[in-house]
């Protein structure tokens, strides 16, 4: 038996949640075309026989600007210090220098596999002098090319990372699929809808509080709170005569009722808390 962490590091964007939701075949962590979607460190178990992997999905790596940045890139530095193996995954298209300077960084100690993600995006060339490119580099073990959005490549990969674990009795029991509890991935379906309907800014200022989770007999009541910086902000949710919260409501209840495999009452509020990003005690509150 074969078990271990297997975190995934990489720039915001480069498609580390598609990538855990590939190996995974579940959708486990959310995902948009907006930069810095990820905020947590989100860890999903895969078991199988004769292995059990418990992935980490890690914020992109940024420069932060706020608490709640720092508190991204802590999530980070945790995921470093517990990796059995790093995938360190890069757009095939991105410049190499700049992946190249953001995994040398890390300073990994756990063996790395560089993934070349979106690999069906460029030619037979360019694809070979990227994959030798990173074969020269010293945190490299070794390098494989994907499609996340298409499953290509992921059994490969996951053969590369098997042969890479340590022996050992699996940390979890066969049928957990994570160690995060039901409130977070239900906030983070709301937080989704908020990356697909809005604007650029506006998804950066808010965050999701679940304040009930009520199973019933027929149903899971849930209520949540959006939480925004500014009334103006609020005013964008809520959209004119309520539009536009009740769009994203019906959107995020659909997605929830099929992660619980229940039917859902969703009631949405809007709230206004001034500078939380920057608000210790209530990025705390947030789950943060």
């Amino acid at each position: 038996m074969k078990s271990g962490f297997v975190n995934i590091f990489g720039k915001p964007n480069a498609g580390k949640s598609t990538l855990l939701n590939a190996v995974m075949g579940e959708k486990m962590a959310i995902v948009s075309h907006k930069v810095q979607t990820t905020r947590h460190r989100i860890k999903a178990i895969l078991t199988e026989p004769g292995f059990q992997i418990i992935f980490s999905d890690t914020p992109g790596i940024i420069e932060p600007k706020y608490k709640l940045h720092e508190k991204m890139m802590q999530a980070v530095k945790s995921s470093l210090e517990d990796a059995d193996v790093a995938l360190l995954i890069t757009d095939v298209r991105e410049n190499q220098e700049e992946s190249n300077a953001i995994f040398s960084a890390l300073k990994l100690k756990a063996p790395a596999i560089v993934i070349l993600n979106k690999s069906d995006t460029v030619n037979g060339e360019q694809l070979k002098s990227t994959e030798a490119f990173y074969r020269q580099q010293r945190y490299c073990k070794d390098v494989i090319s994907i499609s996340a959005l298409n499953k290509k490549g992921i059994k490969e990969l996951l053969d590369v990372i098997v042969a890479l674990l340590p022996e050992g009795m699996p940390f979890y029991d066969g049928d957990d699929l994570s160690d995060l509890p039901t409130k977070f991935f239900v906030s983070e379906l709301i937080r989704e809808k908020i990356f697909l309907l809005y604007g650029d800014e506006l998804p950066y200022h808010s965050t999701i509080l679940v304040q009930e989770f009520k199973e019933k007999s027929t149903l899971i009541k849930i209520q949540a709170d959006i939480i925004v910086q500014r009334e103006t902000q609020k005013g964008i949710i809520l959209g004119e005569g309520g539009k536009m919260i009740k769009q994203l409501g019906t959107l995020a209840r659909k997605d929830i009722e099929e992660f619980l495999g229940s039917k859902v009452f969703l009631e949405l509020f809007v709230k206004v808390k001034p500078k939380w990003r920057d608000n210790e005690r209530q990025l705390r509150e947030y789950g943060y």
